[in-house]
């Protein structure tokens, strides 16, 4: 508590002096605070998770008043696309507005916020990946034909095995990366708790529910003794918390290879109540993601003992989760720039 609150001045010394406040709240500091979380005792995460809940609504605060400040600030701003060249006689001021957070950095941030309330930590995916990440780590051997459903975009550059890198075709790329790095909190008897809400890309023909470029967010749980009714009960909570009202759910058999057992996760219709809609095809239900406890070969991968530890991973289209919650019909709104379809959030 004493380092929150020693933090706290620090931040808002920092956005009442800087002229990019939104800066502050970008930076490691609280993301720091979030990543301790998952590592204390279970007694003291929530008092823990409310300070630092808190601390962040109080920087947001600053923030948006530090923003007005700025904004009375008589400048001409530089409009590069301007139709004038350097000899003709400018506007004394040129119009402008104040943007805001598009929806997909927003429903990230609200995806984040329940997810660590849940003791999960956010991480940060790549854009530009290697195919041992893609695959291999996944328990997808080379030449192996489950490759071709995660059919994405290489490049012409190639990593020291001689195979093209790619652009990400999921989030769960990280997984090994992550099940590495918080490796030691199994040691420490805590468990690998995070997420990871990116961008990835994939050779798609475009129409209103496929993009080439959309958003998905990956979980990881790593501890002894988990099981899939956690799996069940943690998506559960996320998708109600996040809809704001309960629902019934449903997993059916599936297969994925880097998960052993997998499942299709399905919910039930939060805008019809399963009594049938154009939403859910007027089958009252909504596959949403997959899932499953993480292969045994994904553990070898990352050197944690399966016979010791098992977990669940989950992958997420954050672009479904926006347009279901919003009733948007089409997901290439997302990505067009329209501000009159922008200007809504």
């Amino acid at each position: 508590m004493a380092d929150i609150a020693q933090l706290r001045e620090q931040l808002l010394a920092e956005v009442a002096a800087s002229a990019q406040p939104n800066e502050v709240l970008r930076g490691d500091a609280l993301k720091n605070l979030y990543r301790e979380i998952p590592t204390m005792p279970a007694e003291k995460r929530g008092e823990f998770g409310q300070q630092v809940n808190a601390l962040k609504q109080e920087i947001e605060a600053a923030i948006e008043a530090r923003q007005a400040v700025l904004t009375q600030v008589e400048l001409a701003p530089i409009d590069v696309t301007a139709p004038f060249d350097v000899n003709a006689k400018r506007p004394s001021l040129l119009p402008a507005e104040n943007g805001t957070l598009h929806p997909l950095t927003q429903e990230m941030e609200c995806i984040s916020n329940i997810f660590g309330r849940m003791g999960f930590v956010t991480e940060e995916s790549r854009e530009i990946d290697d195919q041992y990440h893609m695959f291999e780590t996944l328990n997808f051997p080379k030449g192996h034909p489950a490759r071709d459903d995660w059919d994405t975009f290489m490049t012409v550059e190639t990593d020291k095995d001689g195979d093209p890198f790619i652009a990400p075709a999921h989030t769960s790329t990280m997984q090994n990366r992550i099940l590495r790095k918080y490796a030691g909190n199994l040691k420490e008897g805590n468990a690998i708790a995070a997420i990871v809400p990116d961008r990835t890309f994939r050779n798609e023909d475009l129409d209103a529910r496929h993009e080439h470029t959309f958003y998905q967010v990956e979980g990881v749980y790593v501890d002894k003794n988990v099981n899939a009714g956690m799996l069940v009960a943690t998506l559960q909570k996320f998708l109600e918390e996040y809809y704001g009202r309960a629902l019934e759910v449903s997993v059916n058999p599936f297969y994925f290879p880097f998960t052993e057992p997998s499942f299709e996760f399905a919910l039930s219709c939060p805008f019809c109540e399963k009594k049938g809609c154009g939403i859910c095809s007027q089958s009252g239900w909504i596959e949403l993601l997959g899932c499953g406890m993480i292969h045994p070969n994904v553990l070898n991968a990352a050197d944690i003992d399966p016979n010791e530890y098992t977990g669940f991973a989950f992958g997420c289209g954050v672009d479904r989760l926006i347009m279901m919650k919003h009733n948007i019909e089409d997901i290439r709104h997302l990505e067009s720039g329209k501000l009159k379809f922008l200007r809504q959030f």
